[in-house]
């Protein structure tokens, strides 16, 4: 898809995905914890009971990995869809395990063996390698000719100071917390960078940063913050942006406002929720990561379970966000912490046991209900990053789509590359 170039061609994809997802949206655009049983199994029969055939301690590993959760679920999915004559698109699913292309790289390092160790001493191992890899996915012609480089919520400015040390020009990072923006000075001082600080909120006067013989950078700016600069890149024709969509569910508003022309059709209404589907993956968690998040399912959901019975109101009831060190005391301790924040009272002969084996149970139901909507997270942000593309071409950008990292490094790679060739 990253040699995709015309306008058509990017259209008739997006349009290609939104049927798809559209014809499916029963499987993957639901709440699990709101259900009780597998919301589409009288729909898709074979599927549900290949999704229950599964051993619990398997599922991890078939949801980690996309080749195997196709190869698990697609003959079940494939066979419904053709007992019930739907005429859907299932090849798109098999196209997802086409990654997008990797874009080129410079064969040099970019900084020195002496130099390197020295730059990037305080950004963790994981971020350096994301900075790095971004910096060598953007093309010379990025910054040439030497066009100032406008770098969006910058934090601290770690992008836009190796750009500065590496491309030889001169950065503005725009960031709203002043102590980052202090502390991003002081590196870019001690290097002597032709890198500073506008410390503005991007959502009020940002807008006068942002100009036409200008290149706009943004790794991972979160849902409305990157949408933001797509808006004033464009109304400025700014002559080059460079950015990868993060957070596609951090909007301000209730569901996703499609940019596009193409996406401004759809018939689809993303919620918040259903923004989140893309970013279900982790690809970096350790086992005991993994072990803490599946006992933190279900104590949610026993809670759950228990606030249900308690209140006498049936739906989910989320729960802020709980200490690590919370898991390994008493499921009791937890509920009654819960409750507390949630303002109720628990009642004195509940059987904890019984409540914790119920949300173990809801918890097997929940992960299934998951892992059929996994199928679909791919597709999902294809969609969302190609609503993207059009909006730039539309908006008279040369654009190119493709990933500038493995997803070893992390799994929001997407590259958006755009140009005005005024």
């Amino acid at each position: 898809m990253s040699l995709v170039t015309k306008l058509e061609d990017f259209k008739t994809l997006l349009a290609h995905l939104d049927t798809f997802l559209y014809q499916s949206r029963a499987l993957w655009q639901l709440s699990a914890f709101n259900c009780d049983a597998l919301p589409w199994s009288d729909t898709f029969p074979t599927l549900a009971k290949k999704v229950w055939q599964l051993d619990d301690a398997a599922l991890d590993a078939v949801d980690k990995s996309p080749e195997r959760l196709l190869s698990t679920l697609l003959p079940a999915l494939e066979h419904d869809c053709l007992q019930a004559d739907a005429q859907w698109d299932l090849a798109l699913l098999s196209s997802m395990l086409i990654p997008l292309a990797l874009s080129s790289k410079e064969d040099k390092l970019l900084l020195s063996a002496v130099d390197e160790p020295h730059f990037s001493a305080h950004i963790k191992g994981r971020k350096w390698q994301q900075i790095t890899a971004f910096t060598q996915a953007l093309p010379d012609s990025l910054f040439y000719p030497a066009l100032p480089v406008i770098e969006w919520c910058a934090g601290k400015g770690h992008l836009g100071r190796l750009i500065a040390q590496t491309k030889n020009v001169s950065v503005t990072s725009l960031e709203w917390q002043a102590e980052l923006c202090e502390a991003g000075e002081a590196f870019a001082q001690k290097w002597a960078l032709p890198q500073h600080f506008i410390c503005t909120d991007a959502f009020k006067e940002s807008g006068q940063y942002i100009a036409q013989k200008q290149s706009a950078v943004a790794l991972h700016a979160c849902g409305d913050l990157h949408v933001r600069l797509l808006h004033l890149a464009t109304q400025a024709q700014t002559q080059q942006i460079a950015i990868s969509p993060c957070c596609y569910h951090l909007i301000q508003e209730s569901h996703y406002q499609a940019l596009s022309s193409q996406g401004k059709v759809s018939q689809l209404n993303l919620s918040r929720q259903d923004l989140q589907l893309p970013l279900q993956q982790s690809v970096i968690a350790n086992d005991k990561q993994n072990t803490y998040r599946l006992k933190e399912v279900a104590w949610r959901l026993g809670f759950d379970t228990l606030q249900r019975q308690v209140r006498k109101v049936n739906t989910y009831l989320p729960v802020p966000s709980m200490k690590q060190s919370q898991l390994n005391g008493p499921f009791k301790d937890f509920c009654l912490w819960a409750a507390q924040n949630k303002r109720f009272e628990i009642p004195n002969d509940i059987d904890f046991d019984v409540i914790l084996a119920k949300g173990v149970e809801r918890q097997r139901l929940t992960r299934r209900i998951d892992l059929v909507a996994h199928l679909f997270r791919g597709l999902l942000e294809r969609w969302l990053l190609l609503d993207r593309v059009c909006f730039l071409q539309e908006a008279g950008y040369t654009v190119s789509l493709s990933r500038f990292c493995e997803p070893q490094v992390t799994p929001r790679n997407a590259l958006i590359l755009a140009y005005r060739q005024d």
